[in-house]
């Protein structure tokens, strides 16, 4: 035992001498290794997942109308699509999520769990909503109630999902373009003939004169008020092998819902646009698994019914293969690069909110005091209840806004439903070419109708949680995103 410890002695102190070279060796091999890997060029890498988020009980409350619903099942698997780009400087993470809206404390959540498991800064993540109609709440809007326990489900999933992208990261190639598709998107708000517009006695406008679906041929629609965006734009990655690995779209269309049942969950068309466009571009056998991610635009006042004609056959199906098809002509045309900057701002804007004076919601109280049955109906109703709910906000409430750069391409995130006036006037003054809008991103702050479309009324300014930021929001959130992105445009890095 004790020729043992001698030698145990003698190997702790033979020891210690080969571990003082070895660490003086380490120290001049890791300081030399770090001046030559400083001097290499980075090397581009991205990687995508797409974690389910398809609800796993049912019935739950749905997003996307007036009344609540039960949805008892799902027609479809809804997803966080999420997408990592590496510049080896800081990665960005982009997050495209099958729900109708997301609030700003739910993507916050998501990113500080994210920050704390990869070097992926909070503010170098965008986050955003599809606006499907047929998704489990995780907002309250109208009288469709958030689910808790699906909402902090959902928080899991995103978080897994950006985690498990960035794990897939690997040597890339990136590259971006723009199709179009006027076949799919129109205004759905016309200018209609004087005292024929849908009116709302606590929507704070009056003598409205414009109606959001005035249904098709109406003898009382004169004509659309505004302009369409028919782009389909395009960020697209793939492996140096040729790989795909995933392709961003943009598209300025609200939803489809053609053919998704009342009571069931869907990812509507963003969901049949990602199978779609994984079809065209033969990735059906990839490993990892190749992401198809179709954003929503500015599509605040756009749908895809054309009330000028007779109703046309429409289904989530028929959308996204028309759209799908779009895209993948952008897609052949993409010129790839072996890498580009990556850079990323965000700012906050803190903006008043249009709140129901005290003869207002003392009328609305009385209208609710009046109703007999658990459900709202009618405008009346149902606007009365969104006053009282309103009397509890805030004065102002603080939006998030970004820019992103991907070498000459910009990317803008507005966490409102955004006009296609809107969306159009960021392409054409933002100094990034090609430059497109996602909304409903990092949280969700209603409509934001521009000043002159306020002044004509309609259910998008109809005053409500859904619809509540001071009728000048729109010109401030405009300058300030075309700061951002002049700013990420002017970039050294």
């Amino acid at each position: 035992m004790r020729r043992r410890a001698r030698l145990r002695n003698g190997d702790c102190r033979s020891g210690g001498r080969s571990i003082l070279i070895v660490a003086i060796f380490l120290a001049g091999w890791i300081t030399g290794g770090a001046a030559s890997s400083a001097d290499e060029p980075k090397v581009f890498q991205a990687g995508a997942n797409a974690a389910d988020i398809t609800p796993t009980r049912f019935p739950i409350s749905l997003n996307g109308q007036m009344h609540d619903r039960a949805g008892s099942s799902a027609l479809d698997r809804l997803h966080a699509r999420c997408l990592v780009l590496d510049d080896g400087k800081a990665p960005v993470a982009i997050v495209v999520v099958d729900s109708c809206l997301i609030s700003r404390p739910i993507f916050d959540e998501a990113k500080r769990r994210i920050a704390e498991t990869t070097p992926i800064r909070t503010e170098r993540m965008l986050m955003s909503a599809t606006h499907t109609h047929s998704a489990p709440a995780v907002v309250g809007v109208f009288q469709s109630e958030p689910d808790a326990d699906y909402t902090a489900f959902l928080i899991d999933r995103i978080v897994d999902g950006v985690g498990k992208a960035f794990k897939n990261r690997e040597p890339a190639q990136i590259g971006w373009g723009v199709g179009q598709d006027p076949t799919q998107v129109f205004c759905r708000d016309w200018l209609m003939k004087p005292g024929t517009a849908l009116t709302n006695p606590f929507g704070g406008t009056k003598d409205d004169q414009v109606q959001m679906h005035p249904g098709y041929q109406n003898p009382n629609a004169i004509e659309p008020t505004a302009p369409v965006d028919p782009d389909v734009s395009l960020l697209a990655v793939k492996a140096k092998d040729g790989r795909p690995i995933a392709i961003l779209a943009n598209y300025s269309m609200h939803y489809a819902g053609y053919g998704v049942p009342p009571n069931a969950a869907s990812a509507d068309y963003f969901g049949r646009f990602a199978e779609r466009i994984k079809t065209l571009v033969g990735a059906e056998k990839s490993n990892p698994a190749f992401v198809g991610i179709m954003s929503n635009g500015t599509s605040g006042n756009l749908h895809c019914y054309d009330y000028s004609k007779p109703k046309q056959p429409l289904t989530i199906d028929t959308v996204a293969d028309s759209v799908a098809r779009a895209a993948f002509a952008a897609y052949e045309k993409i010129e790839y690069h072996d890498a580009v900057p990556l850079v990323m701002r965000e700012s906050k804007l803190t903006l008043p909110l249009r709140l129901p004076n005290a003869e207002e919601i003392q009328r609305a109280k009385e209208v609710l005091a009046a109703v007999k049955k658990p459900t709202l109906s009618g405008f009346g109703e149902i606007y009365a209840r969104e006053t009282v709910l309103l009397s509890e906000f805030p004065k102002e409430v603080e939006l998030k806004l970004q820019a992103l750069r991907v070498g000459s391409l910009g990317i803008a995130a507005i966490p409102c439903e955004t006009f296609a006036e809107t969306g159009l006037a960021i392409k054409q003054k933002s100094p990034l070419k090609p430059t497109f809008t996602i909304e409903l991103a990092n949280g969700y702050n209603g409509y934001i109708p521009p000043p002159a479309r306020h002044a004509l009324g309609g259910y998008e300014t109809w005053r409500a949680r859904s619809s509540c930021l001071e009728i000048g929001a729109e010109p401030k959130i405009l300058a300030e995103v075309l700061r951002l992105l002049d700013e990420v445009a002017k970039a050294k890095e």
